[in-house]
């Protein structure tokens, strides 16, 4: 671990916040008013809750939170507390392009990214022409604001997922993903179920499967290797996202549950969640009641993008957030 995980405001590699505010850092836009939608939260007629793809969990207690010191102060991944879950199911893998394909085409859901026209790109993986970038967005150089970034292009309209079809769905907001799930029967998990599945029964692990990052030299997780944001070595294989099956499983086989892509989870992202639950019995919590000042949700598990000298948040217990109408070529979801 370096040094740089102790700053108290660590900067992260997850996308800049809001549709809107990335629109709004490039050249103007267009920006109409959003169709009416088929509502999702209703399920097509004869249409029933499905459990297929998904991982049945008993529940139980365990020791949520980072046991080894290594979080950010800024997004208070402690005090290690006992947190009791209920029985549950959650999808072995995050959803993919082909999985989010389907909903499209039953409901004629149109994403946020895509009504709004711009979403967020990371500077290595652009695939757009010079008109088509807008600008960088805000503080992070790497990520460019594109015209024609959306899931179905999700480096920019020159890219396309005709060859990533079992590759998890990005550019999907929280608002897109909660549609998703609603119409599939399922909803977002909460970040303590999350965290429960994703530790896949270790207790108090670094990571899904031990301590070491790569046990016998090989690698588990999809994540940067290199000098972030410049150079990407791909040890581990990819540039960009993997497919949702790549890595083993975890002990409750369940995949990618770090790297690869931060997964949306239902709650309001707070950094004094756990420290309000000290000494309590902590049962099925579902974070706060409110949103923060920054109004975000809570992100989990870390991204492609992630690199201990930068956003070492590819640990298990660690925890992120952005506003619901977040997007990126990094953010993905999986269902409960």
């Amino acid at each position: 671990m370096t040094s740089e995980h102790h700053h108290s405001a660590a900067p992260s590699c997850c996308a800049p916040a809001g549709l809107r505010e990335t629109a709004a850092t490039g050249a103007p836009l267009q920006i109409g008013r959003r169709p009416r939608q088929p509502d999702p939260i209703v399920r097509e007629a004869g249409r029933s809750r499905s459990t297929r793809g998904q991982v049945s969990l008993p529940g139980g207690r365990f020791a949520m939170g980072d046991a080894f010191g290594e979080g950010y102060p800024d997004d208070g991944e402690g005090p290690v507390h006992e947190v009791t879950v209920g029985a549950f199911a959650i999808d072995a893998t995050t959803v993919t392009n082909a999985a989010f394909a389907t909903f499209v085409k039953a409901t004629g859901y149109v994403t946020e990214a895509e009504v709004l026209g711009v979403s967020a790109v990371f500077h290595l993986q652009l695939k757009a022409e010079r008109p088509d970038i807008l600008g960088a967005a805000g503080s992070t150089p790497w990520w460019l604001v594109v015209r024609g970034a959306d899931w179905r292009h999700p480096y920019g309209p020159a890219s396309s997922i005709a060859d990533l079809q079992n590759h998890p769905v990005v550019q999907v907001t929280w608002n897109d993903a909660r549609a998703y799930a609603a119409w599939a029967g399922k909803r977002l998990p909460t970040e303590a179920e999350w965290e429960y599945a994703a530790r896949g029964g270790l207790e108090k692990a670094r990571f899904p499967w031990g301590d070491e990052l790569l046990p016998r030299g090989r690698w588990n997780c999809n994540i940067w290797q290199g000098a972030f944001p410049r150079l990407n070595t791909a040890e581990d294989g990819f540039i960009g996202t993997a497919p949702v099956k790549q890595y083993a499983p975890n002990g409750y086989g369940l995949y990618n549950t770090v790297g690869n892509v931060w997964e949306w989870c239902a709650d309001w992202f707070a950094a004094d969640t756990y420290a309000l639950r000290a000494g309590t019995a902590v049962v099925d919590p579902c974070g706060p009641q409110e949103p923060d000042a920054a109004g975000r949700r809570v992100m989990r598990g870390g991204s492609f993008l992630c690199h201990d000298s930068y956003c070492y948040r590819y640990r298990v217990a660690a925890r992120s957030g952005n506003t619901p109408d977040s997007a990126a070529s990094n953010i993905g979801f999986r269902c409960a």
